[in-house]
């Protein structure tokens, strides 16, 4: 209760100062992806803040062709710097106004449409665990650019882990999927021109537009076009090597640990394209279209087969799916994704008339269909897969925005349309008042999405409360967000809340109301001693006195959640620099009375003995029950990460890990793990 009094004092200091709050809870100094790895697993980021930069790394933003919203979703760029940056009087023509300092810290985020001559890179990553019985995954990625505004880029991967093609047996009627082998996949390749004018991309691409209502597939936060798409992610620790049902492993097998294969989102593919063009002599127009034709994955628990649902009580049972060669029945695959169980059609557009960059209007309008691409089974989606069932779905919406001085007004509305019985579509609706200065930000955004709103490519922000696999949806709210910096201090606050119209996953919820509060302070007083200090205040069905928390909103239960932090970093030289970092948390939970205490705690230490060479080390702790020694998650782990530049064509970047389950096999449901040694290696080449 003091934190909240604590946020309700802050706000009611900051709204008069009428500034717009940043999309992002911290600028971080080190933009590398194991440095935002980092970030996120202490909690000083959110997964879609790390989504956001991680996808701005690889896509990069040409300050001098980018729009608006492209520039915003820069780290530290406020709407009233991006202004600055797009104003008439900038000195050496658009773009030039960046200053030394901000070219440094957004170097990792930056590109040229057309550089002068041939250039690109080229990734190698391969992860594996000491414990490992098979060859280790890889991934490559490789892009080039060049003069005339051309990029190419290629995503492939040696997969071990990757079921084979799913396929029904006409003889025992049941769907079996061919074992997974060592085998080469490329799963994205894209290639794309820009223009003065006019831009298209062929192969994998994400899109997203307005405020993210109607179509979003990019994870950024003001997106604004279309993006290539060559993303991977790494694997962070390690799986059992059995995924089959009872009886079908040894316990030598179950108990075995391997290194996962590399994932990866399988987004649009197909043909995207923009085109942009004067009306008259105050406006611009703007058209986008795009069609794409994508295989696509789902979990063996999403799936639905049709049969089964006539006269179900209990909706909609997944089917059994059957390993390739086994043979018994205990060889059922157990919550694995099965790939190329559908292939979707999709297609649609948007289009924009700006009389201004801070004045347009916008239509937005998409759809898809799935087919099936097992031969001789009536699958669906099950009401958990995120996709609506029965057929066709889109949606349809319209945007706009209007800024006058330190104003901004944002605004989408969109209607979803699907085939699911009893569904049909909803409304949803988005509205965002920003009003900023270069050092000070505010940002109120309303939200209502309908029961019906069943949108599987909104990027929309919601609460964490999902229906029917789909978080924007059955769902009204408002969030106020506030940044304040100065020389030395960076002031961060906000406030979500929202409430279930009607009834959601769990039965009686309509009319409950939650609530999500955090605040963040940092000061860079001294290179010797820069603390910060945050937290956070989570309450599910705020009100009504709760004994557990689920931070997801998927259980039935009230509860609230409340966390600390304090972090203090010292710079001992140019070369070397020390951090150290508490969190502790009080959660509702129906064990030990009601409620138990977590606790999280870091040091860390970078060191740079030559230009080319950078060292860091993390150690981490972390228990999840500091009463018991025998539930949840109780682990020490150390990282030591290893950096090396052979001048501007060469970087290998190498990881070590080493994980130990601090967990007291007495008493434990499960026994703890065994240590695991995990290693990642990186090489990237430039030319």
């Amino acid at each position: 209760m003091r934190f909240l009094l604590l946020c309700v004092g802050l706000f009611s200091w900051v709204v008069p100062v009428m500034a717009h709050a940043a999309v992002y809870e911290v600028d971080p100094d080190d933009t590398g992806e194991q440095s935002l790895f980092a970030l996120r697993e202490d909690g000083a980021i959110t997964a879609e803040t790390f989504v956001a930069l991680t996808v701005l790394r690889r896509s990069g933003v040409d300050p001098a062709r980018a729009s608006r919203a492209n520039l915003y979703g820069l780290p530290g760029l406020t709407y009233a710097r991006v202004d600055g940056l797009l104003g008439e009087g900038a000195p050496g023509g658009r773009g030039a106004a960046l200053t030394g300092e901000e070219r440094r810290r957004l170097a990792p985020f930056l590109r040229q449409a057309a550089p002068e001559r041939v250039s690109g890179d080229a990734r190698m990553l391969t992860a594996f665990a000491a414990s490992d019985p098979v060859l280790p995954p890889l991934a490559l990625q490789v892009r080039m650019a060049g003069p005339e505004g051309w990029r190419v880029g290629l995503l492939t991967s040696l997969t071990r882990r990757r079921l084979g093609t799913v396929h029904r047996d006409a003889r025992t009627r049941t769907l079996v999927a061919e074992a997974p082998g060592v085998s080469v996949v490329v799963p994205k390749v894209y290639g794309q021109w820009t223009g003065t004018r006019a831009s298209v991309l062929v192969g994998a691409y994400r899109l997203g537009f307005g405020q993210r209502l109607t179509l979003d597939t990019t994870g950024l936060p003001t997106p604004d076009g279309f993006l290539p798409d060559d993303a991977v992610r790494a694997p962070g620790d390690v799986e059992r090597w059995c995924f089959l049902g009872e009886g079908a492993c040894t316990p030598e097998e179950r108990a075995t640990d391997v290194t996962p294969d590399f994932q990866w989102e399988e987004g649009f593919r197909g043909v995207v394209g923009t085109v942009r063009g004067a009306v008259g002599t105050d406006a611009e127009v703007s058209v986008t279209g795009f069609g794409s034709y994508q295989s696509r994955s789902l979990l063996s628990h999403a799936l639905a087969e049709r049969s089964s649902c006539e006269g179900a009580r209990d909706g909609c049972k997944a089917p059994a799916v059957w390993l390739g060669g086994t043979g018994a029945k205990a060889g059922r695959v157990v919550s694995r994704t099965l790939p190329g169980v559908f292939l979707e059609w999709a297609g649609g557009g948007h289009a924009t008339l700006a009389w201004s960059p801070r004045a347009q209007v916008g239509a937005t309008a998409w759809g898809a269909r799935p087919v099936w691409s097992v031969e001789g089974a009536a699958l669906d989606f099950r009401s958990t897969a995120g996709y609506p069932a029965g057929g066709g779905f889109g949606a349809v919406g319209f945007d706009g925005a209007w800024g006058h001085g330190p104003v901004d007004l944002f605004v989408e509305a969109a209607r979803s349309f699907d085939a699911a019985p009893g569904g049909g579509g909803g409304f949803g609706v988005l509205q965002r008042t920003v009003v900023a200065d270069p050092s000070k930000e505010l940002e109120v955004s309303l939200r209502a999405y309908g029961r019906g709103f069943a949108n599987p490519y909104t990027g929309a922000v919601s609460g964490p409360d999902e229906l029917e696999g789909s978080r924007a949806r059955n769902e009204v709210g408002a969030r106020v967000r506030y940044l304040h910096r100065l020389d030395a201090w960076r002031l961060r606050g906000e406030v979500d809340t929202w409430t279930l119209p009607s009834d959601g996953a769990a039965p009686g919820s309509a009319g409950t109301v939650n609530l999500r509060a955090s605040a963040r302070v940092d000061w860079k007083a001294h290179e010797l001693f820069q603390p910060s200090l945050w937290g956070e205040y989570r309450d599910k069905d705020v009100g009504v006195a709760g004994d557990c928390f689920d931070g997801t909103g998927e259980e039935p239960c009230s509860g609230s959640l409340l966390r600390v932090a304090a972090r203090v970093k010292a710079e001992l030289h140019d070369a070397v620099s020390v951090a150290a970092q508490y969190a502790h948390a009080r959660v509702d939970d129906p064990v030990n009375g009601g409620v138990r205490e977590d606790a999280h705690a870091v040091a860390e230490a970078q060191v740079r003995p030559c230009e080319a060479v950078r060292l860091r080390g993390r150690a981490v702790w972390k228990d999840e029950d500091l009463a018991t020694r025998n539930r949840l998650e109780q682990s020490f782990r150390t990282t030591f990460d290893a950096s090396w530049a052979v001048g501007d064509a060469v970087t290998t970047r190498a990881r070590y890990a080493w994980v130990f389950d601090l967990k007291d096999a007495r008493g434990a449901r499960t026994p703890p793990d065994a240590p695991r040694h995990l290693f990642a290696l990186e090489v990237e080449t430039r030319f």
